[in-house]
Formats: C-alpha cells, structure tokens, sequence
C-alpha cells in the first residue's frame, strides 16, 4: 500500500510539476531609452510583476530583486542592452539570486535617483516594469543659470542626447496579444519613490546673440517633438513612426529659429525618449519660453483624411467633434509612453490645472492664425481655423501655446511629403514665418523667472 501511495505523489507531482513551472512570469521584451535627461530601463511581461529595489554603495549600485520571474533570454539580453555612453548606468548584471528570484545589478556612473513603477497593458504593450534613474542634479538648471547671465555661451552637458540609441531586446518568442487600451482605463501604478521631473539640456552649445526686438532681449521658443521612445504615436502607411517624424521636423525648425539673430529655439527632446506632458509644460517654464510650439502628424481611420491644422487650448471644450477627438487622443500619450502619475508637486499641480489664462489663450489664437495662414501657402488645410480643444501639453498659463498637426501620416501621399527634407524646409519656413509675422504686432515682453 505504501508503494501505491508513493507511485500516485510522484505521478501527482510530474502532473503539475509542468503547471508549476509555467506559472513564472514569462518576461517578453526589455527596452533601454539612454538620454541626458533620464535613462529608462522597460521590461515588458505576461503579467505583472512583483519587485524590490534598493540602493547600494562602494560603487553605487541599483539592485532589483524580480520575484516569480522566468530567467529567460529576453532578460538575460538586458546586460547586453546598455550603451557605453549612456550617462548614468555602466552596467546590468542578471542571474539568479535564490529559488523564484531573479537579481537585476545596475553599477552606476553617478549617483541617482531612481523611480520605478508598473503600468497594466496599454496600445501595443502588455504588462511593464518601468525604472527611470535620474541624476541627482537636474542637468537643465546649469543651463537655465547660464541663460540669465549675458555674452555667455551656455554650454551643454558632456552627454549628447543625440548621440544615444534606444536598444530593444526582441521578443525569443511571439509576443503575448496586446489588450487595447481604453479611453476610461486607469493606470494601475506602484511608485516606489517620487518621480523627479527632469529637464533636457540644450542640445548644442547656443550664444546670446545680440537682441534686436523691441524688449530688448533674447526671444525663447519651446519646440516639442510630440510623442517618443516608449511612446511611437501614429503609425504610417508605409511603416513611419509620428516620434521620429516630430523629432526631424523640430529639430530643423530650432536650426531655423537660432538663424534669426533675436531668437533661440530650445527642444523639449533632442532623441528618442519619452517626456511625460506636463514635464514638456514645466521644461518650456523652466527655460523661460516666449512661446511653445508642439509638433504632431495626425492619423485617422480613412487614408484619405488630409491636411495641416493648428490647434489652442480650450477653457469651454472642444470646437470641433474632431478637435475633442484628437485631443483625447494626444492626452493619451502619458498612458502608451508610462508614467506615474502620483507624484506630481504643488506647484506642478497649480501650472497644469490653471485654466484661468484668458489672455495667454487668446494669444495662443493669434499665433496659431498666422501659423496657420503662412501654413496654407504649402499645404491643403484641414480645418480653415485655428481650432481648440483640452490639450494637457499646451496648458501653461503664462506661455502661448499651439500644436501644429503636420499632416496626416495615415495619408501615404503625406506620409511620403513628411519624410520629405524639401516639404520639411517649407514646413519650417512657414512656421517661422508665423511666428514673425505674430511678433511683428506682439512684441515680446520681459519675462519673470518661473517660479520653483
């Protein structure tokens, strides 16, 4: 009877042995987004991960302990992931710690401080593990002490946001279905610490030039490429991603803003990485801005759907069916390119919810119209008018704002005109033709410092 009893344990225990086994999250894709700004370390998984972190000296090390974790490929290519010339980490170490935990050693550059979290499936994504380690010292504030002192050049820090590469671990096996992520769903966090909001720095060395406006002063435009690393925006016919789209179309409108002799263009990312929407509102502040311009090409549903629009912030809603759908769809990008948001100070509060801004909007207006007009003269025009709607990253209360949707990257005869460097210059040429034309009959006043 006890040889009986015996055979049925082991048969049960090779029964669910299997089920046991197969049971560990099963970690599908790890992503590093190296800038000056912050580094992100990703790790996408079939289910949500149970984690503990903690900080270690004598060197700085981040250690990250992934319980009931699966010790796969995916997450062995991790100590492969990282770029010798990513500012803040030398490298990552993964093995086995003990039964059901893997260990994940970050050694640091520099000391840190880091932010992790989890975010639930979203667009195209499943469950991630997010980490964002940020420096210790805010790499923008040199910058924007600099800024303050005349006949200086600002010098950028040592790290080229330019000269990093996002790396990807492809996926060993088939990536799990993707749930879609819906208007009402919530992210499901975990901060560990506060979030440290981070500011880029300028990307090349930038000189005073002598100011001829009528203030007297430097004019500052905040340029925002729309969307980023994590986060890829629309999708078009033949393959091009809205981030790299943005990104290439900034950073020819700064080079034609720093031309000007009264005018310097600063960019709210220089590479591909993500910046949450009140960090791009709380950078354009911290820098000083005159006016901010955010970049966008717009999808739809019909490839047909065409045309250039620029749109302002709304205090009463949208102008449009279309105006509150695309807005709706912008604000969506903190949910696809992960962020936590519970960590956001008083006084980020107060600059994101302050919708009381009349004039700011009403001169937000008069910038989008003459944008738009000069628009007009290179491309078919979707709306007439400058419309409105909630967009999260054009609400400062102090600043002009307006976002500029290039074209539609769903329209493969656009998406080809996008990816254009001519169309491009003559993109560019008509928003700065705006932007002086707007000038022209409202002159730059002298700015306040943003308060901290």
């Amino acid at each position: 009877m006890f040889r009986t009893l015996s055979r049925v344990l082991i048969l049960g225990f090779l029964i669910l042995a299997p089920a046991w086994a197969n049971s560990a999250v099963n970690v599908t894709a790890t992503r590093v987004w190296p800038a000056a700004d912050y580094t992100r370390i990703t790790i996408e998984a079939s289910s949500e991960i149970s984690q503990k972190m903690m900080m270690l000296k004598d060197p700085d090390r981040l250690v990250l302990d992934l319980e009931g974790v699966d010790l796969n490929a995916n997450l062995k290519s991790l100590a492969n992931a990282i770029s010798p010339n990513d500012p803040y980490i030398k490298q990552v170490r993964v093995g086995n710690f003990k039964p059901n935990v893997v260990r994940v050693v970050i050694d640091l550059k520099t000391q840190i401080k880091p932010n992790i979290f989890m975010l639930q499936p979203a667009g195209q994504y499943n469950h991630r593990l997010v980490l964002d380690v940020y420096p210790l010292q805010d790499p923008i504030l040199s910058v924007i002490d600099k800024a303050n002192k005349p006949a200086e050049i600002l010098q950028a820090p040592e790290v080229k946001t330019s000269e990093l590469k996002p790396i990807e671990v492809k996926p060993a096996e088939p990536a799990p279905v993707v749930a879609e992520a819906k208007p009402e769903m919530k992210q499901e966090q975990k901060p560990i610490e506060a979030q440290v909001i981070t500011e880029a720095p300028a990307e090349k060395p930038i000189t005073n030039k002598p100011a001829t406006n009528k203030s007297g002063r430097l004019i500052t435009i905040a340029i925002d490429a729309g969307h980023g690393g994590e986060d890829p925006g629309a999708k078009g016919a033949s393959g091009s991603n809205e981030k790299d789209i943005t990104l290439g179309i900034a950073k020819k409108l700064k080079e034609r803003i720093d031309a000007e002799p009264n005018m310097r263009g600063i960019l709210t990312r220089d590479g591909d990485y993500f910046i949450p929407l009140h960090g791009r509102v709380v950078k354009a502040r911290n820098m000083q801005a005159d006016l901010f311009i955010s970049v966008h090409a717009d999808a739809f549903v019909r490839p047909d759907a065409r045309g250039s629009s620029v749109f302002a912030l709304s205090e009463k809603g949208a102008t449009s069916a279309s105006a509150r759908y695309l807005a709706k769809k912008e604000n969506e990008s903190d949910l696809i390119g992960g962020v936590s948001l519970d960590n956001k100070d008083a006084n980020l509060a107060r600059t994101l919810l302050d919708l009381s801004q009349t004039a700011t909007i009403n001169d937000s207006l008069k910038l989008g119209k003459a944008v738009l007009t000069h628009i007009g003269e290179i491309n078919t025009l979707h709306k007439g008018s400058v419309e409105q709607a909630g967009f999260a990253v054009l609400k400062s209360p102090d600043i002009p704002s307006i976002l500029v949707e290039t074209a539609f990257i769903s329209n493969p005869e656009e998406e080809r005109r996008l990816n254009d460097d001519v169309y491009r210059e003559k993109l560019v040429e008509a928003i700065m033709s705006g932007v002086k034309k707007y000038f022209s009959s409202n002159p730059a006043l002298a700015k306040t410092k943003a308060p901290n």
